[in-house]
């Protein structure tokens, strides 16, 4: 301070009676710190306690904002924050509210001439008193606390007061900080305030209702304020320090890193640290990095790429300059500025950045490290994976370089004896390398192999060759093995922890792919898989800790919010191939994995149905969870007879297909639904009575769907696709054809059907069309229909008849079925 500054505070205490306080007493002080006046200030000494009692006393009967300033101005230089304990920081606040300290910050932006205090002194004590406040959560959230976040933002990011102005002035006009403090020239009308306290702590309250609109505003004035021009001098180290530890104290808050995005924190602190301001590499990163994890990611990189990106351009080129062990402590420090996989970040500037840190990897990983030393490197390079996939992650050799170390790692951290407890930092390395090992599954599974030599290094990754394909296979093959020996030791117990989810997730993703290989440990790890998909769909898992992990994770198509479905959701691949396979098949039959399967599409489905418009997309789960059932339904007809989880597969389906049948966007739900109706309905016999008003909804449906697939047009050319099954043609052919054949199946198994093809005019439909076309898409096309109309021909007469009088006038596609023609009786 300046020394009139303290020798008005001197004068000013001395002028005070060292009046015990009373409890309760002042009206403005609030009575209820808590604690007696010698215990007041926790750690302090007792002429510091003495000082401080004295300095509340006179916070609590200041009669002018000169008063107030001089107790503040001693508390601050005698009594440190880091000394004084929670009530005693409640009795400062009661006692001045955060109405004056936010004002001190307006008036030394503004560069009030009035005030009689240099602009920087009155930043150094309101940043100061602030950043004591702070350390009580209850004051950090306070709304007046918050509307002071664009202005440190500011301080921080552009340093000079006088860039400043602009921002004070709108802030000021919105009514949120109140009138500035005039310590030596008073108005009238802030005499009574400034004499009574009670008023400052009304004035604070009438503050708090005028930030309602402060969460809007203060954006635009964090946006503002990082646009500054570049500082003429560093910023005082107290005053950075003050600021950084208010900010620090509101990200702590539930809802603390979204106050600090919606007010300008990214481009601010982007800034301060492109400007290399004081503390900025220190404190403005840590805080950065806490804006760029959990729920926040996403908002940050999709609200400021250009500023985020410019940042994360800056870190690679530090980190290719970087000493060696100062690259490894920067490993862990890049992963937090990456951009989330989900946000797609279309640039060279991006590319670059992660070519750049491939090239300072690729030696370090051929380097010899130890456990520690690896597990930031290979956790960096998951999220690159993440990014961009193997295109620039150099040649061949290095990415099995790449995949083999990540293997070791796995096999090294999970073959450890049962009991044995993992660290949080070997659980987050080998997190890293299961996801490495699922980017090699699909660059050595997915992409096929090449039977030419290994291609020179090149910086795009070429495909592997024949041998280094085996090899990548064989390391993870091992690999996998050390999952399922791990998975095996797992007690329900840990059935919510987010490792064990990491690691089922990523074992499914290798079954997907190879469940031949290692087919018995695959098979006696069934029980486990199915139990644990069961215990997340039924609700018997504590979900927080999988909901929190699922909202950080960067994994490309992770960022749906956890419900509950997704440990089955990534099974599902696995069961569709285990379940054709008759030796797992029996075992999946043994842990009632139909019923588990029907569960999942009545949840799925009940979802489904509450969307409507573009959020009824297409659901490859609930497919994939058809095409298992469909299996059984093949595989297993006396199961499917007798399991009560069938007949509730069929209502399920005669709620959903009429449905469906109108939903275009979802035309390979509803062929997957229509052919495992029908493959259940093949199998059952006809009803003693007429048929039940679920059963006539579901064929009816059925019919209508299936006589939309093929076009013939006005011509007498081929049968063409009809439009709207163009585009899914390819997926859903195979399950149309199977409809069909099923079809004549029911109608074989119930008669009663037949009545109900002619009725909906399928048949009629279906003979026109053959009638006069000249061909069919396919020959199994044919086969398919020609199926249908003999099963009809042989259980329907009248069918039968309207199928002869066509095929004896017509001359078309339909001439040519030979099996039809022996069915109606002709030759």
């Amino acid at each position: 301070m300046a020394d009139s500054a303290e020798v008005n505070a001197a004068t000013v205490l001395s002028s005070q009676s060292p009046v015990k306080e009373e409890q309760g007493g002042g009206e403005g002080g609030g009575g209820g710190g808590g604690g007696s006046e010698m215990d007041a200030g926790g750690g302090l000494t007792d002429s510091q306690t003495e000082v401080l009692e004295r300095c509340l006393h006179t916070l609590k009967h200041a009669k002018n904002d000169s008063h107030t300033l001089a107790a503040l101005l001693l508390i601050t230089r005698l009594c440190p924050a880091s000394q004084l304990n929670k009530p005693t920081l409640r009795r400062i606040f009661e006692a001045v509210g955060l109405n004056l300290p936010a004002r001190l910050l307006v008036t030394a932006v503004r560069g009030s001439e009035t005030s009689g205090i240099p602009p920087n002194e009155l930043l150094s004590l309101g940043t100061a008193l602030l950043a004591a406040l702070s350390t009580d959560p209850d004051m950090a959230s306070h709304p007046q606390l918050l509307t002071t976040v664009p202005l440190l933002l500011g301080i921080l990011a552009n340093s000079p007061v006088n860039q400043q102005k602009q921002e004070a002035q709108e802030q000021n006009q919105d009514g949120e900080m109140g009138p500035s403090p005039d310590c030596n020239v008073k108005s009238a009308k802030t005499a009574d305030t400034e004499s009574n306290p009670a008023n400052l702590d009304k004035s604070a309250d009438e503050g708090k209702n005028s930030k309602q609109k402060g969460d809007d505003s203060s954006e635009a004035n964090g946006e503002s304020i990082s646009q500054g021009n570049s500082p003429s001098s560093k910023l005082d180290e107290a005053m950075a320090a003050d600021c950084y530890q208010i900010l620090t104290a509101v990200c702590a808050l539930p809802r603390g890193p979204d106050q600090l995005l919606s007010r300008g924190g990214i481009p601010a602190l982007c800034q301060a640290v492109e400007q290399n301001q004081t503390f900025s590499r220190e404190k403005g990163l840590a805080l950065l990095g806490c804006l760029l994890s959990g729920k926040t990611k996403d908002k940050a990189w999709s609200k400021h790429p250009a500023e985020l990106l410019s940042l994360l351009v800056r870190l690679s080129k530090d980190f290719s300059q970087a000493k060696d062990q100062n690259r490894l402590d920067m490993c862990a420090q890049l992963v937090k500025f990456l951009p989330p996989a989900g946000v797609e970040i279309e640039s060279e500037d991006m590319k670059e950045v992660v070519a750049r840190v491939w090239e300072v990897l690729r030696p370090m990983m051929q380097a010899k490290l130890t456990p520690r030393q690896i597990g930031p490197i290979l956790v960096l390079s998951a999220c690159l994976l993440d990014l961009y996939g193997w295109e620039l992650v150099g040649p061949p050799k290095f990415c099995c370089l790449l995949v083999n170390r990540a293997c070791v790692e796995v096999r090294m951290g999970l073959e450890e004896p049962p009991g044995s407890d993992l660290s949080p930092e070997l659980q987050h390395t080998l997190t890293g390398c299961y996801r490495i090992m699922e980017a090699a599954i699909e660059q050595a599974c997915c992409q096929g192999v090449s039977e030419t030599p290994t291609p020179p290094p090149t910086r795009s990754t070429s495909s592997l060759s024949l041998q280094q394909s085996r090899q990548v296979l064989g390391v993870l093959e091992e690999a996998f093995s050390a999952l399922m020996y791990h998975l095996q030791q797992v007690d329900p117990s840990r059935y919510g922890d987010p490792f064990i989810f990491a690691t089922f997730r990523s074992l499914c993703s290798w079954l997907a792919e190879e469940t031949s290989c290692l087919k018995e440990e695959v098979t006696g790890l069934l029980p486990f898989l199915i139990g644990y998909s069961r215990s997340h769909l039924q609700g018997e898992t504590p979900e927080q800790g999988l909901s929190d992990w699922m909202s950080e994770m960067t994994v490309r198509g992770e960022r749906e919010a956890w419900t509950g479905k997704e440990a089955l959701r990534y099974l599902l691949p696995a069961l569709c191939h285990l379940s054709a396979e008759e030796g797992p098949r029996k075992v999946l039959l043994t842990l009632d994995t139909p019923a588990l399967l029907v569960d999942f599409l009545s949840q799925c489905w009940t979802s489904l149905k509450g969307k409507s418009g573009a959020a009824t997309a297409s659901n490859p789960s609930m497919e994939t969870a058809c095409s298992a059932l469909l299996n059984f339904a093949v595989t297993e007809p006396e199961r499917v007879r007798k399991d009560p989880c069938f007949r509730k597969l069929e209502a399920l389906l005669s709620e959903a297909l009429p449905v469906l049948v109108h939903k275009p966007r979802l035309l390979v739900l509803a062929a997957n639904y229509c052919t495992l109706g029908l493959m259940i309905g093949r199998l059952k016999s006809a009803p003693s009575g007429s048929a039940e008003a679920s059963q006539r909804r579901f064929f009816s449906s059925a019919l209508r769907f299936l006589r939309g697939a093929l076009d013939s047009g006005s011509s007498s050319g081929p049968v063409k696709v009809s439009l709207s099954w163009e585009e899914s043609w390819d997926e859903v052919a195979e399950l149309w054809r199977l409809g069909l054949q099923a079809l004549g199946g029911c109608i074989r198994a119930q008669p009663w059907i037949a009545t109900l093809v002619r009725e909906e005019g399928w048949l009629k439909h279906t003979l026109t069309m053959l009638g006069q076309c000249s061909a069919l898409p396919d020959q199994h096309t044919q086969g398919a229909l020609e199926e249908a109309l003999c099963a009809m021909a042989d259980q329907c007469p009248v069918c039968k008849r309207e199928i002869g009088d066509v095929m004896r006038n017509g001359k078309g596609a339909l001439s040519s079925m030979k099996n039809l023609k022996k069915s109606v009786g002709g030759k």
